[in-house]
């Protein structure tokens, strides 16, 4: 109990409070980028577009099916190869949108495959262009579809963000590792607490869920 007490002193849970803000600055950073491409490439693919949507599909299928670890890996150590040597946390962020911006792109076209074609004919008849009834009848009622899948891709995100320590993120596990490569004793006690702060937040858009889904019900 008393190395509980020793490893939760005030210095220590602030110093792991500052590592959760940088995983919750790099999460918000991503998720923003990654729904906009997301949105953008799932929804070329969904309209099959000569060439494009097939070009786009094939870049989708190889980027989400690698690791996100081999990717965070290329941009921080891969790209100084090319000339350019993005720091830290641009380097997580752009890792860790570009990961996100597939998988998000696979749900909004299997959300947007999900919507009856009886909804765009019917808006086309009615004067709408295919981009139009798309972005005005399509989109929004495929969002509410997507939204648990979405939301169960951001809390992966979040969670992912713990791979970048591998190349020295200040986050939230790589401050806990510091706490404890100074005691370890206290490694029990600061997987505790990440793993509390983790779930905090975690449950927190789960909770968002919830909310957006019965206001779009």
């Amino acid at each position: 109990m008393q190395t509980f007490i020793d490893a939760y002193s005030w210095i220590n849970i602030r110093f792991l409070l500052e590592g959760l803000w940088v995983t919750i600055e790099i999460s918000v950073i991503s998720i923003l980028i990654s729904l906009i491409v997301g949105i953008l490439l799932g929804t070329i693919r969904y309209m099959r577009i000569k060439y494009v949507s097939a070009i786009v599909g094939f870049v989708i299928d190889i980027i989400r099916n690698l690791p996100l670890l081999l990717i965070i890996f290329f941009v921080y150590f891969g790209l100084p190869n090319i000339g350019f040597r993005p720091p830290v946390i641009p380097s997580a962020i752009m890792s860790m949108s570009l990961f996100e911006s597939m998988m998000i792109a696979e749900i909004v076209r299997s959300g947007l495959q999900g919507i009856d074609i009886g909804q765009t004919e019917g808006a086309m008849a009615n004067g709408m262009t295919h981009w139009q009834a798309l972005r005005i009848v399509v989109l929004p009622q495929g969002l509410k579809h997507m939204l648990p899948a979405l939301v169960s891709q951001f809390i992966s995100l979040v969670k992912d963000t713990s791979l970048a320590t591998i190349i020295v993120l200040p986050e939230l596990m790589y401050h806990a590792e510091i706490v404890y490569g100074q005691n370890s004793t206290y490694i029990i006690p600061m997987f505790v607490a990440i793993a509390v702060m983790y779930f905090i937040v975690c449950y927190l858009l789960s909770l968002l869920s919830r909310y957006l889904d019965h206001k779009m019900a």
